[in-house]
């Protein structure tokens, strides 16, 4: 394939879009190593034991839609882009789930009562855990999973970017909860591979999570695409370091 229609293919994938946190076009173009923990396992597991839940920052609702048949009476959800915050609606408001939109930025108290809940779920987004703390019912628990601040550093440092939030770690994630009231049950880490069979589905990576590379499309950093895709013929793998931290906790 030349490279006039390498670059066509780059920029439908650039043009495709992308909604809700649904990364499901990239099926049979990347492969990812498996995480030694089940998150959907874990939270099915704390759902069943719940009588109300808060899951912050749901996307699109994907994930709380399929534990569907272990919702507790009470479901509510947030999230602070307004076209996720209106697909989670349209997903969860038909099964009984209420969905606020709310930021959740780490300095900002989310619009919730305090010992409202006795679970609250966090995949991959902001967290505040002495807020959470607050919102807790007394042995109320906390299930999150995080991307540590260092995620994917060697695919940004290809572009010339940097990762902006270095300081998420779990040791300091634990620190938090310790200082918020929260006892940690289990906390863990994990660093692992993430493979793009072609630079194509890269692209689309990259433009469906633009805080990577801030500010990137194919025209600006066609170099770096071109110099990508000279790697992937020389048959060296488009292989980056992907890091997650868990931690479960519960208010004493």
């Amino acid at each position: 394939m030349d490279l006039c229609e390498q670059e066509r293919q780059w920029r439908q994938w650039e043009q495709t879009p992308f909604s809700g946190w649904d990364f499901g076009r990239l099926e049979g173009h990347i492969v990812e190593e498996p995480l030694p923990w089940d998150y959907a396992a874990l939270a099915r597991e704390a759902l069943s034991e719940a009588h109300s839940v808060l899951d912050v920052g749901t996307g699109g609702g994907e994930m709380l839609a399929s534990l569907r048949d272990e919702w507790p009476a009470q479901v509510i959800a947030t999230e602070a882009y307004p076209p996720n915050a209106r697909l989670a609606h349209k997903r969860l408001a038909p099964l009984g789930a209420q969905v606020v939109h709310a930021i959740d930025e780490m300095d900002q108290p989310l619009p919730f009562a305090d010992g409202c809940f006795d679970l609250i779920l966090n995949r991959h987004s902001s967290y505040n855990l002495t807020d959470y703390a607050s919102m807790l019912r007394p042995g109320g628990r906390l299930l999150t999973q995080q991307v540590d601040g260092a995620d994917l550093k060697d695919l940004a440092a290809c572009f010339g970017a940097h990762p902006q939030w270095l300081f998420l770690q779990l040791s300091l994630a634990k620190s938090w909860a310790l200082r918020a009231g929260l006892m940690v049950d289990w906390a863990a880490e994990w660093q692992g591979t993430i493979t793009f069979r072609s630079v194509g589905a890269l692209v689309y990576f990259l433009k469906a999570i633009p805080w990577i590379v801030p500010g990137f499309s194919v025209d600006r950093h066609r170099k770096v695409l071109v110099a990508l895709q000279e790697q992937l013929d020389a048959g060296e793998p488009l292989a980056y370091t992907q890091r997650r931290y868990l931690l479960r906790a519960h208010l004493a």
